[in-house]
């Protein structure tokens, strides 16, 4: 970002953070029962060390977070914790959810009115500093909404090769911190299966990305199954990103839909997929879903009891919709608080949790700072890396 991390700021389109939301004493006291039976706080970052020579415990169904109020204080305790050392440590991290700017790509948006700050503003060198400030060693690069869906068919790919091709080309010239999620021309699907092809053959992308709609098609839809079906035999990684729902962008009146509308929306394209028997019928592809996966931790319930009681789903069960959950990954972009990490670590275990900044909306350095104060060295050293290395394995040489 060098001198000038305007790109990095919250935007009114993008929102940010509460890093001053707190809850009171008796509020955090009501939960200490449940808490404490099932294992789920440790001590705080800002309290007494653990003894020499240990880190934090982990959270693999062990310990989490700081008790009391400093675990619901948001970024309270990690702002005010000493930062661990991750500017001056290795590089190390690899963040999933890291947004460029492919020049065509932004021209296409600017000839359509959708451009917006974050994207004109983007460049390398602050995607750079952005990375050396968190000590993140690669970036795994997708464009974000609109997408190329805006576009005729022709268009769409046209501009989807361009980018991947950009993409490309942004990795041979750093080699080493830039992977990519190659950008799909959807929802048009002989030319996304055309450009799967291209991206992961020939550019060796590291898998695609997707909105999380398109008009009212979710991933899940028949419409989509070709796609699938190929991404599936070739065992790929699909990261997905939510966009402006067409259902309902406008429900709230003054309210822009990403606070509210981005996170449900992650929350339909899961459901679709696990309700349209796509990620039963495709168990090799490695879904990785934005913001900790939105409000589905919120919504479980709704999907492994009211949802399988309806006749129309009467070939699911509570056990085969929790096992489709558990085998997603979620990134921690946006939801690197306590809060959302815990009720994300209820449904998954440290092992499915990926570190994604959402890079430019937000900074790289702050999930950092966030997450280190609510897990231990051993859950960071999956999230941080190790978990995205099994997705990812040719970035471990």
């Amino acid at each position: 970002m060098g001198g000038n991390d305007d790109a990095a700021k919250p935007h009114e389109w993008e929102a940010p953070m509460n890093d001053t939301g707190k809850i009171t004493a008796g509020q955090a006291a009501g939960d200490t029962a449940t808490v404490r039976s099932r294992r789920f706080f440790s001590t705080c970052g800002c309290c007494e060390a653990p003894p020499a020579g240990q880190g934090r415990a982990g959270v693999s169904r062990r310990n989490f977070v700081a008790g009391g109020i400093a675990a619901f204080g948001f970024g309270a305790a990690a702002i005010s914790a000493p930062p661990r050392a991750f500017a001056q440590a290795k590089p190390h991290r690899i963040d999933v959810h890291h947004h460029i700017s492919p020049p065509v790509w932004v021209e296409a948006l600017k000839k359509a009115g959708l451009a917006t700050p974050p994207v004109l503003n983007w460049t390398v060198q602050r995607s750079l500093d952005d990375m050396d400030k968190a000590g993140v060693a690669t970036s795994i690069t997708s464009p974000t909404l609109p997408g190329v869906g805006f576009l005729p068919p022709a268009e769409a790919a046209a501009v989807a090769r361009a980018s991947n091709e950009f993409a490309a080309k942004l990795a041979g010239d750093y080699k080493g911190r830039f992977g990519r999620f190659a950008q799909m021309p959807m929802p048009y699907v002989d030319e996304t299966l055309k450009e799967i092809e291209y991206a992961l053959d020939t550019l060796k992308a590291d898998g695609v990305g997707f909105l999380t709609s398109y008009g009212d098609k979710y991933l899940g839809d028949p419409a989509f199954a070709p796609v699938f079906d190929e991404l599936n035999r070739r065992k790929a990684t699909v990261f997905t990103h939510p966009t402006d729902p067409k259902c309902c962008s406008a429900n709230l009146a003054g309210f822009s839909p990403i606070y509210i509308e981005y996170g449900t929306d992650t929350t339909r394209t899961v459901a679709s997929l696990i309700f349209n028997h796509t990620a039963e019928r495709c168990p090799d592809i490695n879904f990785i879903f934005c913001h900790g996966g939105g409000s589905v931790t919120a919504l479980t319930d709704r999907f492994t009891v009211q949802m399988i009681a309806n006749p129309k789903y009467k070939d699911f069960t509570a056990e085969g919709v929790a096992a489709q959950l558990k085998r997603f990954y979620y990134d921690t972009a946006q939801a690197s608080n306590p809060i959302a990490m815990a009720s994300l670590t209820k449904l998954v275990d440290s092992s499915q949790i990926v570190f994604g900044s959402d890079y430019p909306y937000r900074t790289a350095a702050e999930h950092v700072k966030g997450l280190g104060g609510i897990f231990g060295a051993e859950d960071l050293a999956k999230i941080d890396s190790g978990n995205a290395l099994r997705l990812l394995p040719h970035w471990r040489a």
